[in-house]
């Protein structure tokens, strides 16, 4: 998770266009993800911030992982080759009208039955190697076998001399020791299926000296095993466009490669009808994760930055220490005019489990109109130190521009400390449920299970017109006459009764709103219900994006319904009835969030696959 310094940023920026360019015209795509990362400018096309855009670019080039095709090609004349060597699969109608049968040639030999004209032969020549392979490429998928890149040599000029393809069934098994009788502190390892056999079914393709032309130096056409369905082929398995779609959009919804391989299944009408397996699902994923990799936080700052500078009243901030990201924290134009309409009394809680490396979320939560829960606003931080927290509400504070009436938090140190440090005329509440739920810890079992106690003092500290005087002289008299006056735990929670006990709020507007932490508990839930731990930042905020947009259309749909509703009168009299039809003249004020929730990520993909 390390960030890029800004001045080494700058170097990339000249390149991008660039990039950009050459992936729309058939250039290196994965080169062209990596710039993407730690870019949003796209030249000829409406900017958009989404992260799943962004992993769409990546993905454009997750054919790398749909077979072991790809397994010692490094040059740039090379990754040519194995980006197009499933190019043009089909072949000319002619030959696929054709019936096609194994020859058994003797006993487990095995020739494709391929038509006369399409069999390479020796001394055959081809004007480059990439043409060379793609044609044994075709003949391997009409024979119905697969192949893969083998060795190669190499003239002292770095030019290759020869360049082997062998049958997917080629080389031998790796040779496994194992001990039987001594196996004590040994782990074993697991048994494991191999596809090699020694198939010795190859072709092996020579430079032509002093040409860019190939030849074929030696043809071997014969294999040692069955021949496979066409169905069946790695070709077969290569991911369309919508699957890849698919998979992406559904892991927004915490929908991992598994479950979205049985639902593709589902709505296909069959496993039949879908030819990826799963572990093509699996191997997508993680490839799209391994090209993100350490680039995971410069991706999210620089889309964050993106959004800030070009859509309406976005706000984003962000801490680095040592070129790691720190604490970040955003809020949208919504979430902006929710907490200058609600914003008199808000709550905060830490959550864990929303990504891979561990970073606390902390999401900021109000209570609308509808008596809904609201985010406000959202934080990471790295830890839960005094300073992250205090780093974290300064950033909420010069966003929001003016200090919420009440807090309302659990008894963490660190958080009521930042929330004395930063919000200094705002009334910092505690969360009534979590002090309760210590009491059975606090006192003996037979006082705890005492109900005359237990229901006098759940009365006497959850009585929201109970005076602070009154309080104070009730709770001596209970003390007293459970000789509790020296439990330690009482005094303390009675030093600090102004931070919890309803009366000491009465004169605070709204301050009947909250009394708990429930609700940002459930929003806390909500948001987990998108997210898990093993999340990079990247899919995380996608995550978060998905969550975010439930909750703007359950709004829209609130607000719709409150529109259509018809009142029900509680009184006969005519004066009500005449009073619900006054209209109150007000200056309306429709907000509508001009942010591109996950509409940033999917932009840079569809721009590479067209």
């Amino acid at each position: 998770m390390v960030f890029r310094s800004s001045n080494k940023l700058e170097a990339f920026e000249s390149a991008v266009a660039e990039m950009i360019w050459k992936a729309a015209n058939g250039g290196d795509d994965l080169e062209v993800a990596e710039f993407l990362l730690c870019s949003g400018d796209v030249p000829g096309r409406k900017r958009s911030f989404r992260f799943d855009q962004i992993i769409w670019c990546i993905m454009s080039n997750s054919s790398v992982i749909d077979g072991d095709l790809y397994s010692s090609m490094s040059e740039s004349e090379e990754e040519d080759v194995e980006n197009s060597f499933f190019e043009g699969g089909e072949s000319s109608s002619s030959v696929h009208d054709a019936q096609y049968f194994d020859d058994i040639i003797g006993e487990h030999v095995y020739k494709p039955d391929v038509p006369v004209q399409l069999i390479p032969f020796k001394g055959l020549i081809f004007k480059s190697l990439k043409l060379a392979i793609k044609m044994y490429s075709e003949y391997a998928e009409i024979g119905d076998f697969d192949v893969r890149l083998s060795t190669k040599s190499r003239f002292d000029n770095k030019i290759i001399k020869k360049k082997h393809v062998i049958c997917n069934r080629g080389g031998k098994q790796k040779k496994k020791s194992c001990d039987t009788l001594g196996t004590s502190g040994v782990r074993r390892k697991g048994n494991s299926n191999s596809r090699a056999i020694g198939c010795q079914a190859k072709i092996i393709f020579e430079s032509v000296y002093g040409t860019p032309d190939y030849k074929v130096f030696q043809f071997d056409e014969v294999h040692n095993h069955p021949l496979e369905k066409r169905s069946d082929l790695k070709k077969a398995r290569q991911m369309s466009y919508s699957e890849k779609d698919f998979i992406v959009r559904a892991s927004t919804s915490k929908i991992g490669p598994t479950m979205a391989h049985k639902l593709r299944a589902s709505l296909r009408g069959g496993y039949e009808f879908v030819k990826p397996k799963v572990v093509d699902y699996k191997n997508l994923r993680r490839y799209i994760n391994s090209v993100i990799g350490y680039k995971d936080a410069q991706m999210i700052v620089n889309t964050m930055n993106d959004r800030r500078a070009y859509y309406t009243n976005y706000s984003f901030e962000f801490n680095c220490q040592d070129d790691v990201l720190d604490c970040m924290f955003w809020a949208d134009e919504m979430e902006k005019t929710y907490y200058a309409e609600f914003g008199d009394v808000i709550l905060f809680d830490a959550t864990f489990r929303t990504n891979k490396y561990r970073m606390v979320f902390v999401p900021f939560t109000t209570i609308d109109h509808h008596k809904k829960s609201v985010t406000v606003g959202s934080g990471l931080l790295s830890n839960e130190s005094i300073e992250s927290y205090s780093w974290l509400l300064k950033a909420f504070l010069k966003t929001h521009g003016k200090e919420p009436t009440l807090v309302l938090t659990d008894q963490d140190a660190a958080i009521k400390q930042a929330v004395e440090n930063v919000f200094h005329n705002s009334k910092h509440r505690l969360c009534m449920w979590h002090i309760m739920k210590k009491l059975k810890k606090k006192i003996s079992d037979d006082l705890f299970t005492n109900i005359d106690f237990r229901k006098r003092f759940s009365k006497l500290v959850w009585d929201i017109s109970m005076k602070p005087d009154v309080f104070e002289v009730k709770w001596g008299l209970l003390m007293k006459e459970f000789n509790l006056e020296d439990t330690r735990w009482f005094k303390d929670m009675f030093t600090i009764r102004d931070s919890w006990i309803p009366g000491y709020f009465s004169d605070i507007p709204m301050c009947g709103l909250m009394k708990i932490t429930s609700r940002s508990e459930s929003m806390n839930s909500f948001f987990n219900t998108y997210s898990e731990s093993g999340n990079l930042l990247s899919n995380f905020m996608m995550n978060y994006d998905t969550a975010i947009q439930k909750q703007m259309n359950t709004q829209r749909e609130l607000d719709t319904t409150s529109k259509k509703a018809s009142y029900k009168m509680q009184t006969p009299r005519e004066i009500e009835l005449q009073a619900s039809k006054v209209e109150i003249k007000a200056e309306e004020k429709e907000i509508n969030c001009s942010c591109e929730h996950l509409s940033v990520w999917v932009f840079y993909v569809d721009m590479l696959l067209q």
